[in-house]
């Protein structure tokens, strides 16, 4: 049993929704990167995804695009995100989840990035730009390293293609709130319950929900459709403001609301 699972089913036999926190790696820089990604742990997230910072993410939005090129334009690299988690690795007992886009993991090589990912204590990944038909070499490649391939699935997304998608899932299910990028929402008119139920007619796989969670009030709402909430642009905009303070004690009020829920 892996960190994930190991996670997912402790919380489900204490009845809690997980908590997913996201920052990009690197922001504003290594060593402040480092400190917040303790504070987030610290606080209570459950599962820490790490986003690797890349010139053209298309999948987000305008708060967590100017985090990567803050940290692209200190200098981050592939490089310096995994040796982040291997320093990271033996401080937190969170399960940590890189989201990469598929082109920093060609530049690298399929090989080359799976195995060094795994050295550095990856549990799983995340990539958004790489279609369903076209993730087997990666699959494959993520499984000889024990590294959970974990999919996206979209409101937009077909019944046939989410029975696809589950097929070949890892980990957990990451089921998009919205169409669109990512970004802070007032509010989700996305049927997260009709979505959520379609999924699990196709896994067992935890469901975790995402994009647009900005609040603990928010949270609290999507959880009883869920395993576990992601929360990121809410979380990295205090860090694009500076208020690296505030990232724990908002943290753990998020935790609080899915406790409390």
């Amino acid at each position: 049993m892996n960190r994930i699972e190991e996670t997912f089913r402790r919380l489900s036999a204490a009845g809690e929704t997980a908590l997913v926190g996201f920052v990009t790696a690197g922001d504003p820089d290594a060593e402040r990167s480092l400190a917040v990604c303790s504070a987030l742990c610290a606080g209570g997230v459950d599962v820490l995804e790490l986003g690797v910072p890349f010139s053209d993410p298309t999948a987000d939005g305008p708060v967590i695009q100017a985090a990567a090129n803050r940290a692209l334009a200190g200098g981050a690299t592939v490089g310096d995100i995994l040796a982040m988690v291997a320093e990271l690795r033996p401080a937190v007992a969170a399960p940590l989840v890189l989201m990469t886009y598929y082109n920093p993991v060609l530049q690298q090589g399929l090989e080359s990035f799976c195995r060094r990912a795994a050295e550095s204590g990856v549990d799983g990944m995340i990539v958004p730009d790489l279609p369903y038909e076209e993730s087997e070499p990666l699959l494959n490649c993520a499984d000889r390293y024990g590294i959970d391939l974990i999919p996206l699935v979209a409101p937009t997304s077909t019944r046939p293609r989410v029975a696809a998608i589950c097929a070949r899932a890892r980990g957990f299910i990451y089921c998009v709130s919205v169409t669109g990028v990512t970004g802070i929402r007032d509010k989700i008119e996305t049927d997260l319950k009709g979505l959520s139920s379609l999924i699990r007619e196709h896994t067992s796989l935890p469901v975790a929900i995402g994009f647009g969670v900005s609040s603990p009030e928010a949270a609290a709402r999507i959880a009883p459709f869920c395993d576990a909430v992601v929360v990121g642009s809410a979380l990295v905009r205090l860090i694009g403001e500076r208020a690296f303070g505030e990232v724990g004690r908002f943290t753990a009020a998020l935790k609080q609301a899915l406790c409390s829920g």
